[in-house]
């Protein structure tokens, strides 16, 4: 059987690869163990090494890589090449702190005694990726499996499986020993069969739904789960905030990617004094908005599928029913252009209660409902009110005020006036329903590692 990409401007074929069988998961996941007892020996460094290639070849290759990007996923190509850009960034400063971050340590000693605590890979590492950032979702699973000494075999998402197969063939180009990476190529059902497989260690971006049935079957198997999952992210705004500087960063923390971004800001919190002004802004900002075809860098794309459409335009139309207002947007875009594309107009809804979907749910697109507050325990309050916690940001020129917040969100990070906190060094990850285990930083790396301690004592 045949899996089969389309462009989401116009539904056109991109290409087409083989669905993987059973077999060839299992296949894949043997040459991965196969792999590991040369993989695992290997130093560091050595390793490293390797990544550092592969760096190279994605500088070399960005153009081709962007370009596929943009026409399986429908981001803007400035984005895809941006994405790639800040890709390079990251893969840099996981090759030079590995050797670091995974150094053994000495923990106690004593007389004649030391207790040390290594670093050790689990085995064979399945990582099952996300589509909204095809590069940087894939290596952030690969990436930290591979420098830990773990194989891998990589489950592309069923929307980015050209682009995510062009970076397996990237990185094969790097020299790795035969079966060190792997893939498999299918929809959530390849994705189950790999969970399956006797591997050792599952990383896995996506959906809370999806997620919790990995984790259920890891938990039957008695292997570790890393998670990333769904995020309905708070931002809360109070009236002494620097409003420029507020609306430029929050137009980017909802509407970046078309909003399909796990820790988007998906549900904004204002201050009543304010309200009005913050949703008469995002209104203007958003009536001068280009949208169109990714690859003449409009400033909206396309949704990724049908079916993230349909599931946003279901969103919409329930709050609408239970009283919302369209302040703009709300509806697919009208013209040819946009006949046969899963385009859908940047929304801004207020009067918003908490049994409406779009509250409940999260909004992958580009629909932002804004609430008002009164006092800050209410914005607490409102922000804690979902069953995920990805993320949430804060506006204001209190930073004491700021920071009390903080401490009582129930967020994996809190921005305060920021929303640039995607950076190597920082660990991300959620509470609650948002996910288990922690990406990038030292924390990151060392989720792929078991810990064994040595101790020795000198006769």
């Amino acid at each position: 059987m045949k899996l089969t990409s389309l462009n989401p401007h116009d539904q056109s074929v991109v290409g087409e690869l083989e669905i993987s069988t059973r077999k060839d998961v299992l296949e894949a996941v043997a040459k991965a163990k196969e792999a590991f007892k040369i993989w695992r020996t290997i130093s560091i460094k050595n390793r490293a090494e390797y990544l550092q290639k592969y760096s190279q070849l994605l500088v070399a290759n960005r153009e081709k890589l962007a370009m596929l990007i943009t026409l399986e996923m429908g981001k803007p190509l400035k984005e895809a090449i941006g994405e790639i850009n800040d890709e390079i960034d990251f893969i840099n400063y996981y090759c030079e702190r590995a050797p670091e971050y995974l150094a053994d340590e000495v923990v106690l000693t004593k007389n004649k005694e030391s207790y040390r605590m290594t670093y050790e890979p689990y085995g064979v590492c399945a990582c099952i990726v996300p589509w909204n950032f095809p590069l940087m979702m894939a290596d952030s699973g690969i990436l930290p499996a591979l420098l830990a000494g773990n194989t891998v075999v990589l489950k592309p998402s069923e929307h980015c499986s050209l682009s995510q197969k062009m970076i397996f063939e990237l990185l094969t180009e790097t020299n790795l020993p035969q079966g060190v990476i792997n893939l498999v190529i299918g929809n959530g059902e390849v994705g189950k069969m790999l969970v399956e497989a006797p591997i050792d260690l599952v990383w896995f971006t996506g959906s809370t739904k999806v997620g919790q049935k990995i984790f259920k079957k890891c938990g039957e198997k008695f292997i570790k789960a890393l998670l990333e999952m769904g995020g309905s992210s708070p931002g809360i705004v109070f009236a002494d905030a620097d409003f420029g500087l507020t609306m430029d960063n929050l137009f980017e923390a909802r509407f970046f990617n078309c909003g399909q971004v796990c820790s988007a800001v998906k549900r904004l919190v204002v201050e009543k004094a304010i309200f009005e002004k913050v949703v008469e802004s995002f209104t203007e900002k958003l009536k001068k908005v280009k949208i169109g075809n990714p690859m003449n860098n409009p400033d909206f794309g396309p949704l990724v599928s049908q079916k993230q459409l349909q599931t946003l335009k279901r969103q919409v139309a329930d709050a609408v029913k239970k009283g919302a207002k369209r302040e703009i947007g709300g509806k697919q875009p009208e013209g040819s252009e946009f006949e046969k594309g899963n385009y859908f107009e940047p929304t801004i809804l207020t009067n918003i209660n908490f049994e409406m979907k779009i509250w409940k749910e999260e909004t992958f697109g580009p629909v932002l409902p804004i609430i008002p507050f009164e006092t800050e325990e209410e914005a607490i309050a409102i922000a804690n009110n979902t069953e995920y916690g990805l993320s949430a940001e804060i506006y204001t020129t209190d930073i004491e005020k700021a920071e009390r917040i903080a401490k009582r969100l129930e967020d994996g990070t809190v921005a305060i006036n920021t929303d640039n906190y995607f950076k190597p060094q920082c660990p991300f990850g959620g509470f609650r329903k948002s996910g288990m285990g922690r990406e990038y930083g030292r924390v990151g790396l060392q989720e792929f590692s078991q810990i064994k301690v040595l101790a020795v004592s000198k006769p």
